[in-house]
């Protein structure tokens, strides 16, 4: 299954660098650069991490797609 999100386009709307998104939710920076690139998919935790970063429903930030 392949999972889509909307993280570059929210971290650009939040004006945060791919380092300080990475800090915020406790991974590195190359795992945020992985997740926009959609060769990363992220656990429950850190899904849920960014959706409480960016104030809003984890299912509009990842959607199943394919």
């Amino acid at each position: 299954m392949l999972l889509t999100n909307r993280v570059r386009e929210l971290r650009a709307r939040f004006n945060l660098t791919q380092g300080e998104l990475a800090d915020r939710v406790g991974v590195t920076r190359q795992t945020i650069v992985s997740l926009e690139k959609g060769s990363y998919t992220p656990s429950l935790l850190l899904a849920m991490n960014i959706a409480e970063e960016f104030d809003m429903p984890i299912e509009e930030i990842f959607r199943k797609g394919g």
